[in-house]
C-alpha cells in the first residue's frame, strides 16, 4: 500500500472519530441562537391629571417598591376633597331629617285616621239625629196643621152663628145674652184660629231647621269622608317618607363614595413605584402637564429576568418542562449561567404575530417553525454579571437528563 493511500486512510478514520466524537457530545442537548433575556417592562403612567411639581428620580436610577418617582400639584385635588365632604355633611344632615321625619308621619297619619273615622261616626250620629228631628217636626206639624182645620172649621161656624144672632136680635127673638155668647165663642174661635197659625209656623219652622240641620249634618259627613279618604292614604305617605328617608341615605353614600374617590385622586398626586426596579424611558418633567393615562417612564424589575429562546418545532421531541439548562452570555464572553425549562408556549411564534400567515393562500413553501421556550435562571441575577432584557444568550437544554 503506497504512502498517500495510508494517508487518506488515516485521515478518513480520523474524520469519523472526530464525527462520531462530535456526535456523542451533542446528543441528548438542543440549543439555539435565537434567544435574549425577557423581564417584565412596567409602564409607570399617572392616574390623574396635573402638573408635575418634582420628579424624584432620573434614567436609569434603580428604586425601590414603593418609592416616591414624580409629584403632581395636590391643591386642586385638596380644594375637591373639602368640596365634596362638605357635600356629604349636607347629605348626612339631610338623611338625619328625612329619618327623623319617617316616625313623625307615621304618627301624624295613624292620627288622622283615627279622628276622620271618628268624625265620619259623628257625622252618621248627627245624620240620624236630624233625620229623627224632622220625622218629629213634621209629626208636629201635621197635628198643628190638624189643629188649625179643626180651630178654622170652630171659627167659621162661630162666625155664622153670630152673623144668624144678628137678625134675631134686632127683632127680639132671642136674647141679648145668647148673641153675647155667640159674639164671645166666635171671639175665642178666632184666637184658637190665630194660635193655631202661630203652631203651623212654629212647625214649619221645625221642620225647616231640621232640614238644614241635616244638610249640615250631611255635608259634614261628607267633609269627614273626604278626610278619610286623604288619612286613609297614610301608608302611601309613610312608604313615600321612608322612600325620601331612603333616597336621602343613598345620596350619603353617593357622597361618601365622592370623598373617597377625592381621597383617591388626593393619593394619585404622588406616583410611586410598584416593585423593585430601573427606572428607564423616562418622559416627565418638572412643570410640566400631565394626563390622565399619560405614560410617564418604564419601571424594570431586573431582579425577575428569565430567557425566551426560539426553538425549532424539530428540537422539541425531547424537551420537556423542569430539564437543565446552562445559558451562554454573549456580553461576557460566554459565560454561562443556570437555568431550567419553565413553560413551552401554547404555539408558533409565527401564530402570535400581528399578520399570521395564511397557507390556504398562494403556493405553498414549508418552513421550520419556531416555538417559544421559557427559560428560569437557578437562583437569579449575579451582582458582577447582571442581566439586561434583550441581551443576547445561546441557551443549551440537555434533554436526556
Amino acid at each position: 500500500m503506497s504512502t498517500r493511500v495510508r494517508i487518506l486512510a488515516g485521515l478518513v478514520v480520523i474524520a469519523m472519530v472526530a464525527i462520531g466524537g462530535w456526535l456523542w457530545a451533542t446528543s441528548g442537548r438542543e440549543s439555539t441562537d435565537d434567544a435574549q433575556v425577557d423581564a417584565h417592562v412596567t409602564p409607570v403612567a399617572s392616574r390623574i391629571g396635573g402638573t408635575a411639581l418634582r420628579v424624584a428620580v432620573v434614567e436609569n436610577q434603580e428604586v425601590e417598591a414603593g418609592a416616591v418617582l414624580v409629584e403632581i400639584d395636590r391643591r386642586d385635588f385638596e380644594l375637591e376633597l373639602e368640596r365634596r365632604r362638605a357635600e356629604l355633611a349636607d347629605a348626612e344632615a339631610a338623611a338625619i331629617a328625612a329619618r327623623a321625619g319617617v316616625p313623625i308621619t307615621s304618627t301624624t297619619a295613624t292620627g288622622q285616621v283615627s279622628s276622620a273615622r271618628g268624625g265620619v261616626e259623628t257625622a252618621d250620629g248627627n245624620i240620624r239625629e236630624a233625620e229623627q228631628s224632622i220625622d218629629a217636626a213634621k209629626a208636629r206639624l201635621a197635628t198643628t196643621q190638624a189643629r188649625l182645620r179643626e180651630a178654622q172649621s170652630a171659627a167659621n161656624r162661630t162666625a155664622r152663628d153670630v152673623e144668624r144672632f144678628k137678625p134675631l136680635l134686632a127683632k127680639d127673638e132671642i136674647p141679648q145674652q145668647q148673641f153675647d155668647a155667640a159674639v164671645s165663642a166666635a171671639e175665642n174661635a178666632s184666637a184658637a184660629l190665630d194660635s193655631s197659625r202661630a203652631q203651623v209656623t212654629e212647625a214649619e219652622l221645625a221642620v225647616r231647621v231640621a232640614e238644614s240641620r241635616l244638610a249640615q249634618a250631611r255635608v259634614a259627613r261628607q267633609t269627614a269622608a273626604s278626610e278619610l279618604t286623604t288619612a286613609q292614604t297614610a301608608p302611601s305617605q309613610i312608604a313615600a317618607s321612608k322612600a325620601r328617608a331612603d333616597a336621602a341615605d343613598a345620596r350619603v353614600r353617593q357622597a361618601q363614595a365622592m370623598v373617597g374617590q377625592a381621597e383617591l385622586n388626593l393619593e394619585h398626586t404622588t406616583v410611586k413605584a410598584s416593585a423593585k426596579g430601573v427606572v428607564s424611558k423616562k418622559s416627565v418633567e418638572p412643570g410640566q402637564i400631565v394626563q390622565p393615562g399619560q405614560p410617564l417612564m418604564a419601571l424594570i424589575p431586573l431582579d425577575r429576568v428569565w430567557v425566551t429562546a426560539n426553538f425549532k418545532e424539530t428540537q422539541l421531541e425531547h424537551m420537556r418542562v423542569g430539564q437543565r439548562v446552562t445559558i451562554e452570555v454573549d456580553a461576557y464572553g460566554g459565560r454561562e449561567f443556570p437555568g431550567r425549562v419553565e413553560s413551552l408556549a401554547p404555539a408558533t411564534g409565527a401564530r402570535f404575530s400581528l399578520l399570521p400567515p395564511d397557507n390556504a393562500t398562494g403556493n405553498y413553501v414549508k418552513v421550520v417553525q419556531r416555538v417559544p421556550v421559557r427559560i428560569s435562571l437557578d437562583g437569579g441575577q449575579e451582582r458582577d454579571y447582571p442581566l439586561r432584557p434583550g441581551m443576547s444568550v445561546v441557551p443549551t437544554v440537555y434533554t436526556s437528563e
